[in-house]
């Protein structure tokens, strides 16, 4: 049931607006005594669900008892991190989340039904597992706030994704990355419909009453013109429906369909938001489908000082490198480490160009033998800086003073990119 919806490829909602239609969607659910919020974590500053999560604080007061970012397998957030994303709420409401241990799992979507949506390229299992909190915290209600936007792995972020995911476990996490990583990146991203997301709506079917009841708020991020960030819509709801409604709003205001490859793109990654590459290779994902054979990638990558967040996974991407889908499915069948981290492969077939396009990162924190060593080129950031000064460069197509024609990324968490022949 959607309880709130408002939004278009145009509107701007204020915090006001977010405020009023979150308030009218609690009003109607009824009282609820002990509350759980999921919000993202600070990869995902600009959804606007640090804001929200406030609004949650201010409406429930006391009776919010927890809040669990959704932190999947990144680094947990600092005192500072949860001061700047959440405001004034008390930091003694924050819990962390610990995929390695600190999960239960409700049920197992079966081997038949994988096999079925990922047209018989994996037979695995799936564990649908959450942080023990969701289910012994004794909630009444779980509200989970998140923006909607073109994602690598589930083909548009969040919904459930928060929820199986964002708090799941070892296993559940790796397994799904994996399945929608063989299934094909480039057939997922920007597609609400995917494997993936049919196998977390499975357990959402199958083993959600195990669960509190769960509100989703929902956001779709877009720029102005102005080249503002701003909210084009919000959507409150407890099931799919909210989800899919947000879903085709954010494909409008976040997809870019380009008329041509691109030959050269430039991307910066904001260096309080990307500090490794495994976040940073967003760059990557968003593009692919908008580059050209022989292409360039360049990611100007000032905050970039480690390629996993998590240090297995780190050691990981270091040893294997991103060297493309043939190479990573043979390292999985020959490596144990690799096979026990489906996840870390997932992550090394998405961040290549699998030899279609080159990719060069300008890190501030890495060196040239890291660079390398992982499968990219490299180029110091500060000759690169030089030659595309982003404080110079506007989003989209730009002419360098030598004449030379790239196009300009400033964010590309926030969109997608892509030719029409590569997406459909």
């Amino acid at each position: 049931m959607i309880y709130f919806q408002q939004g278009s490829q145009t509107a701007i909602l204020t915090s006001d607006d977010l405020k009023n239609g979150l308030f009218s969607a609690l009003d109607k659910i009824g009282k609820k005594q002990n509350v759980l919020t999921i919000p993202p974590d600070i990869t995902r500053y600009h959804s606007r669900a640090g804001e929200l999560t406030n609004f949650v604080y201010q409406y429930y007061g006391t009776r919010l008892k927890d809040i669990l970012p959704a932190l999947g397998t990144h680094t947990a957030m600092t005192e500072e991190q949860l001061k700047s994303m959440f405001g004034n709420i008390p930091i003694k409401l924050f819990r962390e989340h610990d995929w390695r241990n600190d999960v239960i799992t409700l049920g197992k979507v079966p081997g038949d039904f994988i096999s079925e949506v990922s047209e018989g390229k994996l037979s695995f299992e799936w564990p649908a597992q959450v942080n023990r909190l969701l289910v012994e915290g004794g909630h009444d209600l779980i509200i989970s706030p998140g923006q909607i936007v073109p994602h690598e792995v589930i083909g548009m972020a969040n919904y459930n994704k928060n929820i199986f995911v964002g708090t799941g476990g070892y296993e559940g996490i790796n397994k799904s990355h994996y399945l929608g990583a063989v299934y094909g990146m480039e057939r997922i991203m920007g597609r609400a419909d995917n494997p993936v997301r049919s196998v977390l709506n499975y357990a959402s079917d199958h083993f959600g009453s195990k669960l509190p009841p769960v509100l989703y708020v929902l956001t779709v991020i877009g720029k102005s013109e102005n080249n503002e960030l701003v909210v084009r819509g919000l959507f409150i709801g407890d099931d799919s429906e909210c989800f899919y409604e947000a879903a085709k709003l954010s494909l409008s205001v976040n997809f870019e369909m380009m008329e041509k490859p691109l030959k050269k793109v430039v991307v910066f990654l904001d260096p309080s938001e990307f500090k490794s590459t495994w976040l940073g290779n967003k760059a990557i994902y968003r593009t692919r489908m908008a580059l050209e054979n022989k292409g360039e990638l360049i990611i100007l990558a000032p905050g970039v000082r480690e390629f996993g967040e998590d240090k297995q996974i780190d050691l990981l991407i270091r040893k294997y490198g991103y060297r493309g889908t043939e190479k990573t499915l043979k390292n999985v069948q020959e490596n144990k480490d690799l096979e026990n981290n489906l996840a870390a492969a997932a992550h090394l077939i998405h961040g290549s160009s699998e030899g279609r396009f080159n990719i060069t990162y300008c890190p501030g924190h890495l060196s040239r033998e890291e660079i390398e060593g992982a499968g990219f080129s490299f180029w110091d950031l500060n000759q690169a800086m030089s030659k595309y000064n982003p404080d110079q460069l506007q989003d989209g197509e730009n002419t360098m003073p030598d004449g030379e024609k790239i196009f300009y990324i400033s964010n590309p968490a926030l969109g997608l990119w892509a030719t029409k022949t590569k997406f459909y």
